[in-house]
């Protein structure tokens, strides 16, 4: 999926952009005053995210844990961004932002799927605001061009260990949520 910037405009406030967002016809993201509009993604990022929930729901099923596809904002409180993963799960208590229970405060996992348009802004902005998420304790990077998952696991003290998952034959341990995801299954009908 991508995201372009909105025209130029001043700044304007998160209860703004909330207010707005509620009401858009599309999806739009939130960091630092500005809004970035969501445009569609390709089949192969649809695919991937299809995988992607495929492969990580039965093995959440009878857990407390909910997972989210593409379409549940997530508030970063400590810098005031909104952004939309591209998969989400929550173990424990789901916690929103209020009554409208549309934007998550406590993500357990938090999935993007590279896209050329997004893939420096996932890397960059994103990632920086994600970290700031104290309930976040894993992230992964998915590749769209060759089986490659980038994961980041989260230490004690805050630093964050990263590991590499490549190839078909690849399988990726999410030990938060007590789920694998094989490579070979993620990349289905995708390479």
């Amino acid at each position: 999926m991508s995201t372009r910037p909105s025209p130029p405009v001043a700044p304007i406030s998160p209860e703004e952009y909330l207010a707005a967002e509620r009401e858009a016809e599309y999806k739009s993201e939130y960091f630092g005053g500005e809004i970035l509009a969501m445009t569609g993604a390709s089949r192969e990022h649809n695919l991937l995210v299809s995988n992607l929930v495929a492969s990580l729901h039965p093995q959440l099923r009878g857990r407390p844990c909910e997972l989210y596809p593409s379409d549940m904002r997530v508030k970063i409180t400590r810098t005031g961004a909104y952004a939309y993963p591209d998969v989400v799960v929550v173990c424990g208590e789901p916690e929103f932002e209020d009554e409208h229970v549309d934007t998550l405060l406590n993500p357990t996992v938090l999935i993007e799927v590279l896209s050329p348009s997004t893939e420096r802004h996932d890397r960059g902005r994103k990632w920086e605001h994600y970290r700031r998420l104290p309930s976040l304790t894993e992230f992964l990077l998915v590749a769209q061009d060759k089986p490659r998952i980038e994961h980041y696991l989260r230490q004690e003290g805050g630093l964050w260990l990263f590991a590499d998952a490549s190839g078909e034959d690849a399988s990726l341990r999410l030990s938060s949520i007590g789920c694998t995801l094989a490579l070979r299954d993620v990349y289905d009908r995708v390479l």
